[in-house]
C-alpha cells in the first residue's frame, strides 16, 4: 500500500459532516467558501464517495483539480477514468458521477463548486464494492 500521498495544501480534518456519502475514510480543508467553494478532499486508499449529482437551474457544476496520488473518476454508463495529479475533470450540472481513490494510493483533489443559480448536490447510492472491484 501506497504510503499517504499530499497535495500543496494540509490534508484537513477528518470528513465526518459527508461521512455518510463516502465509503472509507476522507478528510476535508475547505480553502475557500467566499464566492468559489473550493475543498481540499484527501482520500485514504479505497474511499470513494456515493453516486452524486450537482444540480443547478443555470450554470453550476464542478471542477476537480487532481493534485497528488492515484484515483477515479466514473459518469453513469460510461468507463471509469483513472486520475492523477495533474489532471482537470469538468463535471457540468445534471451530470450522475463518482470520484475517490485507487485501492492501493491516497488521492488528493480540489473540488471547486462552480457558481450557478438554485445550486444544490443530490446523493444518491454507494457505489457497489462489487462495481469498484474490477477497477484495475
Amino acid at each position: 500500500m501506497q504510503e499517504e500521498q499530499r497535495g500543496p495544501f494540509a490534508r484537513g480534518e477528518a470528513n465526518t459532516a459527508y461521512a455518510r456519502y463516502f465509503v472509507g475514510n476522507s478528510y476535508l480543508n475547505m480553502l475557500s467558501t467566499q464566492g468559489v467553494v473550493i475543498g481540499n478532499v484527501t482520500f485514504e486508499p479505497g474511499c470513494r464517495n456515493n453516486w452524486h449529482i450537482h444540480h443547478a437551474a443555470r450554470g453550476g457544476g464542478q471542477i476537480l483539480l487532481c493534485t497528488a496520488g492515484r484515483g477515479w473518476y466514473q459518469e453513469w454508463g460510461r468507463p471509469a477514468r483513472e486520475l492523477h495529479a495533474g489532471d482537470v475533470i469538468h463535471i457540468p450540472a445534471g451530470v450522475r458521477h463518482w470520484h475517490g481513490a485507487a485501492r492501493d494510493s491516497w488521492f488528493v483533489h480540489l473540488a471547486v463548486e462552480v457558481p450557478g443559480e438554485e445550486a444544490r448536490t443530490q446523493w444518491l447510492e454507494a457505489v457497489s464494492d462489487e462495481d469498484y472491484a474490477r477497477l484495475p
